[in-house]
């Protein structure tokens, strides 16, 4: 399928280097690069980026996503300090955390997120957003999670339940909402996300019922965005959402009672999260 018009990017800016740059200088892994993120240029051109830690190596054979998969890495005790130098050097005042999913340690690398959130914190003081794996549904990795106190708990959702089994392979459905939930009943404060890709096969009802689901648990943040083959190996679009359809799917959801909202193509996990976050926290 040829890509539509809208879908489009802005060419690089002065600002892209710098970013690879530092990331380069202290060894990082982005999300941005593995997952072979459509808003890298803009992102780096504004001197943020989502770190992802834990490795480059991912136990999920999940069908959307181009992280490799295969033996994972030693994990390095001193990456969260690495992390929070290019938090500090980049100027970030909103710092998104994100990993592969590591089934192959015994909490999911929980305490490394633990870690990395009183990292930053400590050397930048800058707000905390991290995007986890669903760590199995360990309980008590969550809530480790939860214990560091990010401003922000995002877990994904990704598509609807009939198409797990092909999209998310190894996750469970009831587990993502298991998850957001217990991060409510430990930490009521706490802001809650989700994000979800559209264009893989599913329909409008299911994705409204998923919606449904989502605020029975209280989620409280939401993002809707259109899924883009990374490599020839991944699924493949099944349909191109328009514009105006994220537009109208996004007041849907505001009805919903969601506290903030960003649905649109290019609409990422953590694309503009730190605006999403201040925005929720009004709300």
């Amino acid at each position: 399928m040829r890509l539509p018009k809208w879908l489009k990017r802005p060419l690089p800016q002065a600002g892209m280097q710098y970013t690879s740059d530092v990331i380069a200088d202290l060894k990082l892994e982005t999300v941005c690069e593995s997952a072979k993120c459509p808003n890298r240029t803009e992102c780096w051109s504004a001197k943020t980026a989502t770190f992802m830690v834990l490795g480059n190596v991912c136990t999920r054979p999940c069908g959307f996503c181009s992280v490799p998969r295969g033996k994972t890495e030693v994990v390095q005790l001193d990456e969260p300090g690495r992390v929070a130098e290019a938090a500090a050097r980049l100027g970030l005042k909103y710092v998104v955390i994100t990993s592969v999913t590591r089934d192959d340690l015994p909490d999911g690398g929980a305490n490394h997120f633990y870690e990395c959130i009183l990292a930053v914190r400590e050397r930048t003081g800058a707000q905390v957003e991290v995007l986890t794996p669903d760590f199995k549904g360990n309980r008590a990795a969550i809530s480790r999670v939860i214990e560091a106190r990010p401003d922000v708990f995002n877990h994904n959702t990704e598509t609807v339940p009939r198409l797990y089994h092909r999209v998310r392979r190894n996750a469970e459905y009831q587990r993502t909402l298991n998850l957001l939930a217990q991060i409510k009943e430990e930490a009521p404060d706490m802001l809650t996300k989700t994000g979800l890709m559209l264009g893989l096969g599913e329909t409008r009802d299911e994705l409204l019922e998923v919606l449904a689901d989502l605020r029975a648990v209280n989620c409280d943040m939401l993002t809707l965005g259109q899924y883009l083959q990374p490599t020839p190996d991944m699924l493949p679009v099944e349909r191109y959402v328009p514009p105006e359809e994220f537009d109208e799917l996004g007041e849907l959801a505001r009805g919903l009672g969601f506290s903030m909202v960003a649905s649109g193509p290019f609409v990422r996990s953590s694309y503009h999260a730190g605006e999403m976050a201040h925005v929720a926290g009004q709300a």
